[in-house]
């Protein structure tokens, strides 16, 4: 930001002020960089100049988002409810600086208008070339990717977006509350219990009470208890075109494993499908900060991880949907597997790769399901953390989960509370996040500790904890619990088709097929089951639904690629970038050997 000048208020002017005179918004944690000359001429070759006059809209709320613009000259503003007595301004760009966040690489609608505030020139980039470049130029696509997410993140700590309005005793509206922060859209929830804005609302769109939980946006549309499909819909996430229903590998999850897995595969020519009952990331996208990734010597958050590697399976081709939430798996024939859905749709794949990963489990003490989404959170993230910045909070659990919502909270609350039933945290959390926590001024770590009830009626008042050892009773102050007491896979609709272990993990390679109910779909294979196969030739578990597997986003990662190695095996020819080999007999592929590559000998 060399050359920018302190303005009155906090703003910044640019060093073109002598050509337009504003107020600029201040950069604010790298969401608002100004791109260098060489940037904007590298963009300017696959983009053309406009000129702009005030009040242009270059945006609109509630549109979906296609165009990428650069300022050249003049200001753009960014503003909420255009339009209407509560417009009011968000953000002023001037020359440098470009206009977009998240929504803008995914194709979702805007939540915000971006209107010229004084005369100028943008220019404009579609947004296929703006995805080419953020995926071939590693200088614009960090600093493009890294200002999006940022400004997707401020967005959400404003309460842009549109508004969720419903009681907090609601199952709906915490089913919505979670879908919306999941995914990490902007919104705000409006409590019909407590906030006086509900009832206006609620007169205004002549609705009454029991018709809640409802989402408003704009105050032009208005959604009653709308699924998390319909949510989804209305905001533009990803769902797969009518008809698009057939394809060589369908992944069933979006965590760390199954985006490892759609990245490979469709880089590897593999038509690739791949879908998500409820946000992209699983548990890794909710986390704080991961910080013994590899290659992340200063950590990364689970969010941005999951946004760059969303982009790169796009970028090769994969298609993704959510919500989607798999209910069923049986065979159509011998070379194909049906995949059935809770919203009636199926998907036909020649592979499947399993990849659900697995759900925290529920803290069951009394008191604690009417406060679940309000003061009880099951993730650590900036929706959660914005509510703490002046009450104690306690964490429930004693592994990296833990560790790391921790740290990420001791960030914003006075005090942190670390419950731990256990005896010490070394036996399940890393080395290094048990430096850190101990050190922590605003953190107590309260071993042989376990919560016994939950007290508040609309908030969380106290906890009432036990010491293990003595059964001494001990209230705790807090408004937040946050648990992350382990986790249970998502595999109910696989009970009788696969073979389970005894907690519900997917069992693989010899085990798998020792365990096989069907022994006789073996038969004819000319192998055994391999490393990452389950129990049905072609279906693969990767990741934390796989049993036996190493909870950590780089094993499964890596075992999602490592899977679709095993998909050619199985597929009968090896990997060759840009082409989907079809089998013709076994063992060999419809792909020139000269092009295939062979397989690696340790994989083998």
């Amino acid at each position: 930001m060399s050359g920018d000048q302190s303005a009155p208020g906090g703003g910044t002017v640019p060093e073109k002020a002598d050509e337009t005179a504003f107020w600029e918004t201040p950069d604010v944690y790298g969401a608002y960089p100004r791109l260098t000359e060489d940037q904007i001429a590298r963009l300017a070759e696959h983009g053309q100049r406009r000129t702009m006059a005030p009040n242009d809209v270059l945006i609109r709320e509630g549109e979906r988002c296609e165009t990428f613009f650069v300022v050249l000259s003049g200001s753009v503003a960014v503003v909420e409810d255009h339009g209407t007595p509560e417009e009011h301004v968000l953000r002023v760009h001037g020359p440098g600086r470009f206009i977009g966040e998240l929504g803008l690489l995914y194709g979702q609608v805007a939540f915000y208008t971006a209107v010229a505030r004084e005369p100028g020139e943008v220019l404009v980039v579609s947004l296929d070339q703006l995805r080419h470049l953020v995926s071939q130029d590693p200088t614009i696509g960090d600093v493009v990717l890294r200002a999006c997410l940022g400004r997707r993140a401020l967005l959400v700590g404003q309460g842009a977006g549109f508004r969720i309005i419903g009681s907090r005793y609601s199952p709906d509206t915490r089913r919505l509350r979670e879908f919306a922060v999941r995914n990490r859209l902007p919104h705000r929830w409006i409590d019909l219990e407590t906030d006086k804005e509900a009832e206006e609302l609620l007169r205004r769109f002549g609705v009454g009470p029991a018709e809640t939980p409802l989402v408003i946006w704009r105050d032009t549309t208005l959604l009653r208890n709308p699924s998390n499909a319909e949510l989804a819909r209305l905001i533009g996430l990803p769902s797969l075109p009518a008809g698009n229903r057939h394809g060589d590998v369908l992944i069933v999850g979006s965590g760390p494993a199954g985006l490892a897995a759609a990245v490979y595969a469709a880089s590897e020519g593999l038509n690739t499908t791949v879908v998500e009952a409820m946000a992209t990331g699983g548990q890794a996208g909710t986390s704080s900060r991961i910080e013994n990734l590899l290659g992340f010597p200063s950590g990364i958050s689970g969010a941005e991880l999951t946004e760059r590697a969303v982009l790169q399976a796009d970028k090769f081709g994969a298609r993704i949907s959510l919500p989607l939430e798999a209910t069923g798996l049986h065979a159509k024939d011998q070379d194909h597997y049906v995949v059935a859905f809770a919203d009636g749709s199926e998907i036909a794949a020649r592979a499947v790769v399993l990849a659900m990963g697995a759900r925290y489990r529920r803290l069951h003490v009394p008191g604690i399901e009417r406060l679940e989404g309000t003061s009880v959170h099951y993730s650590a993230t900036v929706y959660e953390a914005q509510q703490c910045r002046t009450d104690p909070v306690a964490v429930v659990g004693g592994g990296n989960s833990a560790g790391q919502a921790v740290l990420f909270l001791a960030g914003f609350a006075p005090k942190v509370h670390l419950l731990v039933r256990g005896a010490s945290l070394e036996a399940n959390m890393s080395r290094y996040l048990v430096d850190q926590v101990e050190r922590h001024p605003r953190v107590e770590v309260m071993l042989h500790t376990e919560v016994t009830e939950v007290i508040g009626r609309e908030v969380l008042e106290e906890l009432d904890v036990v010491d293990n050892r003595t059964g001494a009773h001990r209230r705790l102050a807090v408004r937040s619990l946050f648990v992350f007491t382990g986790a249970d896979p998502h595999t109910e609709w696989l009970a009788g088709t696969i073979a389970l272990d005894s907690r519900g993990f997917v069992l693989t390679g010899p085990e798998a097929q020792e365990a096989c109910a069907y022994p006789e779909v073996w038969h004819g294979r000319g192998r055994p089951c391999m490393t990452l196969e389950a129990s049905l030739p072609g279906v693969f578990a990767v990741g934390d639904v796989r049993s036996g597997s190493v909870k950590r986003v780089a094993s499964a990662a890596g075992e999602g690629a490592m899977a679709i190695h095993f998909v050619h095996r199985h597929l009968g020819h090896s990997a060759v970038p840009g082409t989907t080999g079809t089998p013709t007999v076994a063992g060999h592929s419809d792909v020139p050997p000269r092009l295939r590559h062979k397989e690696s000998a340790w994989l083998a």
